[in-house]
């Protein structure tokens, strides 16, 4: 599977933007998807997940409460909702599939990942 993560951009503290990663490739609806950002002079980090049917949804500590994760089967596509942003959260947004939950969560034996979308929150 192919992924193309979009719709970073600059915002201002407090503000909101939706990222979008479309598929391409593969049968998108077996996958797990998930979300991982790297700001500058840090590691890769998890930011969020979503099951194959999009029932359950996991979310680092860091964003839970202000992000939202979401699938549309149909259109292979995993999104992003990012509201409250703040300059903490700047960094490159890349999106993941993987098979099971926990490995997306981890991380690791992922399949694919997106070419990353850089998001700036200005403050």
């Amino acid at each position: 599977v192919q992924l193309q993560a979009s719709g970073g951009g600059l915002v201002q503290a407090g503000g909101s933007l939706r990222l979008s990663c479309a598929a391409s490739g593969g049968r998108f609806s077996s996958y797990v998807m998930g979300w991982f950002r790297q700001a500058p002079g840090t590691e890769r980090e998890f930011v969020a997940a979503i099951s194959w049917s999009g029932g359950s949804t996991y979310y680092a500590d860091s964003v839970e409460g202000r992000f939202t994760i979401s699938r549309d089967n149909a259109k292979n596509t995993v999104y992003l909702q990012m509201n409250n942003l703040n300059p903490a959260d700047t960094a490159v947004y890349y999106c993941a599939a993987g098979p099971w939950s926990d490995e997306v969560v981890a991380g690791t034996q992922l399949d694919a990942w997106g070419q990353g979308t850089l998001v700036t929150v200005s403050s």
